[in-house]
């Protein structure tokens, strides 16, 4: 197929660099894990994982046909490109993993980077109660109640202070956990949810990325006073088949839900310099731009 556009995000960087668990580390070695292409009948899809060596970040690339989902009308490629991967993350998290239903609340922790920005919009789209959203970055942090967060909790260095901040929501039920970050602040929910959550009543807490570390320490007092359920959701933890279906099914709702993502395009041929710049905006490479 022809590429027309493929995003940058942290799981290409990740597998380029065969920091990833999913990371192959055979060469040669095309980089970009997804994007939207035009097939010969004109078609456009997005397609995931192009068979190897290929790659999203070509002029061209190749992939089997069932990594490969039509686009739906009203969907542009370069919103489609953008917010394919980080919005599978929190959909395949809470469909798939959490079994997440309408009128629970969930708390999403990391959620001004781009897969936690969606991450609460696709809550609120899927009828969430009550969302509570937690970053560093300030200024997104407030943004995201304008997408739906019900509440936001900065993230600081006073691990004494964030539990205590956690307890409050946890007070006030939290049904499910999305985490991007891991470490310390991952520590200090789980905790926290331990101390304050009904006892007997489930807390599903999905682990999706590690942004913040890539360990924690974890009383097992933890797990054995509580009834937290503690999963991972990623390439592996859902079969591949389930996991393309879970796009398909979010880029369908993008439309009606309105996803938005700030995108910066930039042509392939900057490459260098797209790859090296911020995560603030999420990138996506034009291949003829």
């Amino acid at each position: 197929m022809r590429v027309l556009a493929s995003a940058l995000s942290p799981l290409t960087r990740g597998r380029a660099a065969g920091t990833h668990y999913s990371s192959s580390s055979l060469f040669p070695f095309v980089a970009g894990v997804d994007g939207v292409g035009q097939l010969d009948d004109g078609r456009r899809v997005y397609f995931l994982l192009p068979r190897a060596p290929f790659g999203g970040m070509a002029e061209e690339t190749v992939a089997p046909e069932d990594h490969c989902l039509p686009l739906p009308e009203g969907l542009d490629d370069m919103t489609a490109a953008a917010i394919a991967n980080p919005g599978m993350s929190s959909w395949a998290a809470l469909t798939e993993r959490a079994r997440f239903k309408a009128g629970e609340s969930v708390l999403i922790n990391g959620a001004t980077g781009a897969s936690g920005q969606l991450a609460v919009q696709i809550a609120k789209h899927k009828g969430a109660r009550r969302i509570v959203a937690t970053g560093r970055d300030r200024e997104t942090l407030a943004a995201l109640q304008a997408l739906g967060a019900d509440a936001i909790i900065p993230l600081s260095e006073d691990a004494d202070a964030l539990e205590a901040a956690f307890r409050e929501e946890f007070a006030k039920g939290i049904d499910v956990v999305l985490d991007y970050l891991w470490g310390m602040s991952a520590e200090r929910l789980l905790i926290a949810g331990a101390k304050s959550s009904a006892d007997g009543v489930p807390l599903r807490f999905i682990q999706i990325g590690n942004a913040s570390g890539a360990n924690i320490s974890l009383p097992g007092a933890v797990l054995r006073s509580s009834a937290i359920e503690l999963m991972g959701s990623g390439i592996g933890s859902v079969p591949l088949g389930r996991l393309i279906a879970a796009i398909g099914a979010m880029l369908e709702a993008a439309v009606a839900g309105g996803f938005s993502l700030a995108t910066e395009t930039m042509p392939l041929a900057d490459l260098d310099r797209g790859w090296n710049a911020g995560d603030r905006r999420r990138i996506v490479f034009i291949p003829n731009g």
